[in-house]
Parts: C-alpha cells; structure tokens; sequence
C-alpha cells in the first residue's frame, strides 16, 4: 500500500524525535542543572523566540499546564505574526531590534535567557544574543546547528556580523532542522510541504522543564508549577502563587 502523506509526515515526525532524545538527551540534563540553580535561587528563567513562529517557542513554556511557573516569555510585539506576517519578517531582519528587546526586559548579570529559533541567524535573534552576553547573561539556544551552518554567509536575513546563534550560546539544544524546515514529499511537486520546527522545539522545551522538575523534586524542591485554568481547582491552586510572581513577570 502506498504510503499517505500523513503516514509520511507522522513518520518524519516520529523519527526526528527519536533523534533528538537520543542525541540530545545530555545536553537537556546539563540545561536542567542551569534552569534547577535558577529556580533554587527563586529566579526567572527568560523565554525569547523573536521571529515569527519561532515566538510560538516561548509560548509554550510560559503560563502552561504543567509547566514552570518560573518562566518569563518575551513577547514582544514586534515580531508576533498577529501584527502582520511581513512586518515580523521585516523586524527580524533588523539589526538593533533585539538588543531593545533585551534593555526592555532588563536582563542582569547571571540571569538565564533561553532564545528559541530553528534557522538561528536573524539580526533580531543575534542582537538579543550579544545584548544578553554584554550584560553577563547565560544563554541556553533551541536552534538548528544543521540549518545555520548551511545558510550563506551573504543571505538577506543574516545579522551583519554574520554569527550564528548556535556560536552565541553557553549551551545548545540542536534542533536538527533541516534546511527549509518542510519534510514531506509530495509527488509532482518541488517543494517540500509540513514543517518540523514546532515539533522539534516542543520537544525539547518540554523536556527540559520536565527534567528539571524532576532534578528540584530529588532535591527535595517542589516548584510551583502551572494547574490547567480548566482543570476543577487549577484557579484556586494557581492563585494561592500569583504574588510570588504578579510583578516580576511582564506578561503575566
């Protein structure tokens, strides 16, 4: 029987993520003792995906059912898709942004900043990057080694300095996205269709709270973590920790 296109994409799906616990598992251990000493220490861990679905990175971190209660997304409008897929592409691509977004959020010296992009080489990504290590932060990357290293050095959406995010950061989760993101074949066509990048960010970024829990809870750390709003007493349970971080979290 011939394959179907969602039997195709499935498999992609599957086997990529296969790959990345298998090749990844060390460094998510390694970024969990980052995020844990963090969390011991009652500080925020920063989430910033700047480019458009890369935004979506950081996003599902933040204000999520199960998840660290700790995480702070940067979401800053400038490149969400809702004010326009074209101005996002535009923001991106330009040099200076990222560096405001950063002085915006007024990362400190041994702060924690997890940046998020599957291609890894927009001025707005490496901008924050550089702002970041200025003032004495460390940065976890969620970004495509594979993509970056085979993206020309003369491409439009490089930062000038020509830096990939993945030369940036004290420690990477490699996305190992390929070229183009898209995976799925369809015959008859030239392009590729059905990206990976969500996926594989998803993955990462859930496992690496999930372990991190798990490193706080051995400790004997039980850190606040998000309840679903639609799970009976999620309101309550989220509540009773809204002071400890209404005020610290720009998003919130």
């Amino acid at each position: 029987m011939k394959t179907t296109v969602v039997e195709q994409y499935f498999n992609k799906i599957v086997q990529h993520l296969e790959i990345l616990k298998n090749e990844e598992y060390e460094n998510i251990l390694k970024a969990a003792e980052m995020l844990k000493e963090q969390i011991k220490q009652d500080k925020l861990i920063y989430a910033y995906g700047p480019g458009g679905h890369s935004n979506l990175g950081s996003q599902e971190i933040f204000f999520r059912a199960g998840g660290l209660m700790h995480v702070s997304a940067i979401l800053d409008e400038g490149t969400l898709l809702s004010n326009g897929a074209l101005r996002s592409m535009a923001i991106e691509r330009t040099p200076g942004y990222g560096k405001i977004v950063i002085e915006d959020y007024n990362l400190q010296k041994d702060d924690l900043l997890i940046l998020i992009n599957a291609y890894g080489i927009n001025s707005a990504l490496i901008d924050a990057a550089l702002e970041a290590k200025r003032r004495g932060a460390k940065i976890i990357a969620v970004t495509s080694v594979e993509h970056a290293s085979n993206t020309p050095p003369d491409h439009p959406a490089r930062h000038p300095s020509k830096k990939n995010l993945f030369e940036l950061a004290d420690l990477v989760l490699d996305s190992k996205v390929v070229v183009g993101d898209a995976v799925v074949e369809i015959e008859g066509l030239n392009q590729r269709v059905a990206a990976m990048s969500t996926f594989a960010n998803a993955f990462l970024l859930n496992s690496l709270v999930a372990e991190t829990v798990k490193a706080l809870v051995e400790e004997g750390i039980v850190p606040p973590i998000w309840m679903s709003g639609n799970e009976t007493g999620g309101d309550e349970a989220n509540e009773k920790l809204y002071d400890r971080f209404i005020g610290r979290i720009k998003k919130l």
